[in-house]
């Protein structure tokens, strides 16, 4: 297939339409910085380019001479911060998973208008930039350090300010640019991922929905590598699945957790309690290992829904907070944002915010709920318990305050395991990750169990507190075994009077399940372990 190519005329339009957005969102107009125009670039363009502030579109050659569309932002004459010699910090930007360098033209005007320069890139194999799609592997992490190469060479940037505040793929690129290039002072990850393996294979059980959806956007926009292919195919068809471990471990900032640590960037990171591509306990326990100046925000939504009207130019507590993060650390003053390092957590349903100095002190005690029954069910049969919809279902609870709901009568006890906990007369605040053991009898080698608890109210109504996957392999047919699911975690407030209810079942439209269909799995007696405060 033929690599489309974005023409100059075609990116300028595209120049164009990004800019107005900017500008309509309500991205107020700065003073105007002269800047050359790109090579083809109309006078309308360059008008418009001009008229935003300190904008101009560039190409980066990497160091095997692929070309990565670039956008640059530099600070309005005058604007306070920068040294002796008139350069300011420089933050880098990747775009994000299947979009391009002009995703991020109103935050760059943002930054820039703040005293930074900023270089946004499309990544190697999307869009416009040449190549094929790495997956933040070694071509994509040497882009970061040619990118700022550039960057020092061709703009006023300081080498001793470096940053970088990327979105989704974006956001794990800049973890795994603090761990490669030690010019880098401070990153700011955003719905990012610190271990891919854990977002794609967590509880051993392979995150089928998400990965389609991954590919569907890189389908339409970017160019798959050989490498790339053989990961996805291997991982949909449940093939060689070593391998496909092997390679998202490559690509994931925790294996380099060592070297984030010895180069000393501070992180910032947020995610969404929902986020159904990375799911918060990748991020939460990576979080724990850093021993850098770190602070970790999680807040209701899916994949990349907190972030998204700040990319339209809007205020949004997330990348303001970014902001002043790397305003603390390549600046040297608080910024927008004078809190200390920590975790910052918003509450479900009712948004509360919690400040913590760490994890660990986010939840002060175990409760533990325990349930003597057992219950036999169909294998690979939907109950009505449901994790959600990926990019829906995180969304609907951030705006709505509404997770996923079931009637718990209702739900199928051919399928799933139904137990209820006796009403809270005072409530319960669940922080943290959730905890079950059960026992496993099943009537097939292979199987998944999916965990769900729910907060549940006198009609009946469950609302989704957690859930999780969890698969096994190569267990005798017909004997017990004991079952630990991990929930991923969360900051929940149970309401007085509510009741909290397990289910186990074997399917969920979520996952990739091994649960034969025609098999049983009989689940013995469970005990849940919660965190609460």
């Amino acid at each position: 297939m033929a690599r489309p190519h974005r023409t100059g005329g075609h990116r300028t339009a595209s120049a164009v339409l990004a800019l107005a957005l900017g500008l309509g969102a309500g991205v107020a107009a700065q003073p105007a910085v002269a800047a050359p125009a790109p090579a083809g670039a109309s006078a309308s363009a360059a008008a418009a380019a001009s008229a935003f502030g300190g904008f101009r579109l560039a190409d980066i050659t990497a160091r095997d001479g692929v070309v990565l569309k670039a956008d640059v932002f530099t600070p309005p004459a005058g604007t306070p911060g920068a040294d002796a010699q008139g350069r300011y910090p420089v933050v880098v930007q990747p775009a994000s998973w299947g979009q391009n360098d002009l995703e991020y033209v109103a935050q760059g005007h943002r930054f820039a208008t703040a005293g930074y320069v900023v270089v946004t890139y499309t990544v190697r194999g999307f869009w416009g930039s040449g190549g094929e799609v790495d997956v933040a592997g070694p071509k994509d992490v040497a882009d970061i350090s040619t990118v700022i190469d550039w960057a020092l060479a061709h703009t006023p940037a300081d080498p001793d300010r470096v940053g970088m505040i990327g979105l989704s793929l974006g956001g794990g690129l800049t973890l795994l640019g603090a761990a490669f290039d030690p010019r880098i002072k401070a990153v700011a990850s955003l719905s990012g991922w610190a271990d891919l393996t854990d977002a794609l294979y967590s509880g051993q059980t392979r995150h089928t929905s998400a990965a389609t959806r991954l590919a569907t956007i890189e389908g339409l926009t970017g160019r798959k590598s050989p490498e790339f292919a053989t990961a996805l195919d291997d991982l949909f068809a449940d093939h060689d699945l070593p391998e496909v471990v092997k390679w998202a471990n490559l690509r994931s900032p925790a294996t380099y957790l060592d070297r984030i640590n010895a180069n000393g960037a501070a992180v910032y990171l947020a995610n969404g309690w929902s986020d159904s591509f990375f799911n918060p306990g990748q991020m939460t326990d990576f979080y724990q290992r850093l021993t850098v100046p770190k602070r970790l925000e999680l807040r209701p939504g899916d994949h990349a829904s907190q972030e998204f009207t700040g990319l339209l130019g809007f205020s949004n507590a997330t990348w303001d907070n970014a902001r002043g993060w790397l305003d603390r650390y390549l600046k040297g003053s608080p910024g927008a944002d004078d809190r200390p390092p920590g975790v910052d957590l918003e509450v479900r349903p009712g948004g509360a915010h919690e400040a913590y100095p760490d994890w660990r002190s986010v939840n002060s005690r175990t409760e533990r709920l325990s349930f003597g029954d057992t219950a036999t069910v169909r294998g690979d049969q939907p109950s009505g318990a449901s994790g959600g919809v990926v990019l829906l279902s995180g969304l609907v609870d951030q705006w709505l305050h509404q997770p996923p709901t079931v009637l718990v009568p209702l739900l199928d006890r051919g399928a799933a395991a139904v137990r209820q906990s006796e009403p809270y007369r005072q409530g319960l605040s669940v922080r943290g990750a959730a905890r079950v053991r059960t026992t496993v009898t099943s009537s097939a080698p292979q199987g998944t169990a999916v965990a769900y608890l729910y907060d549940v109210d006198a009609l009946g109504v469950g609302r989704l507190i957690a859930h999780a996957p969890q698969s096994w392999s190569g267990r005798p047919a017909g004997q017990p075994f004991p079952l630990d699911v991990t929930l991923f975690p969360t900051a929940y407030d149970l309401p007085a009077g509510h009741r909290l209810a397990l289910v186990l079942g074997t399917h969920d439209d979520l996952y990739g399940g091994e649960t034969p269909k025609g098999s049983t799995v009989t689940f013995g007696p469970a005990e849940v372990s919660l965190p609460v405060r």
